[in-house]
């Protein structure tokens, strides 16, 4: 099984252009890289929009998991990990010695970097996030980079079109 994560600003266009994009090259990642596990965080449009078109593939790929990785909560009840198989495969907390804190999305990202044998991103260099700080999607692009990861970036494909 090879893994995929999806990683994207909290805010992007979501349009019929972006979803074909998408669409062509997750199949592409299924069909020539033998993806079948993607990965998921939360608190970003990108990442429902990339969920909603990993969902409608598994029609035709039934192999496909949807992976909920949480960046809080480390120790669910049976009842939210029975809601969330409503939704995802699987769930689990991405290091389970680490406490939440403020910097739990930044690590999650990490971790499902580390994981993934391919990562798709939407990451636009211009995009400023409303607190004034550092993306977080700017900060798991670079430790991408940095880790030597094949990466796939939606918006740069997109401006090639």
């Amino acid at each position: 099984m090879k893994t995929c994560c999806v990683i994207g600003h909290r805010d992007f266009e979501q349009d019929t252009e972006t979803k074909q994009i998408i669409k062509e090259l997750l199949i592409l990642l299924i069909e020539k890289e033998n993806i079948t596990e993607f990965l998921f965080g939360s608190k970003s449009n990108f990442n429902d929009f990339c969920y909603d078109v990993v969902t409608e593939l598994m029609n035709n790929y039934s192999n496909l998991k949807r992976v909920f990785v949480r960046a809080e909560y480390p120790v669910v009840s049976d009842n939210y990990i029975n809601y969330l198989k409503g939704f995802y495969e699987d769930s689990y907390f991405y290091d389970e010695k680490l406490m939440t804190n403020k910097f739990s999305h930044i690590r999650r990202n990490q971790f499902m970097v580390d994981k993934s044998d391919v990562c798709v991103f939407y990451y636009n260099e211009k995009y400023k996030p409303k607190t004034n700080t550092k993306s977080g999607t700017f900060l798991a692009y670079e430790y991408a980079i940095k880790k030597g990861k094949r990466i796939f970036n939606v918006f740069n494909i997109k401006k090639e079109c």
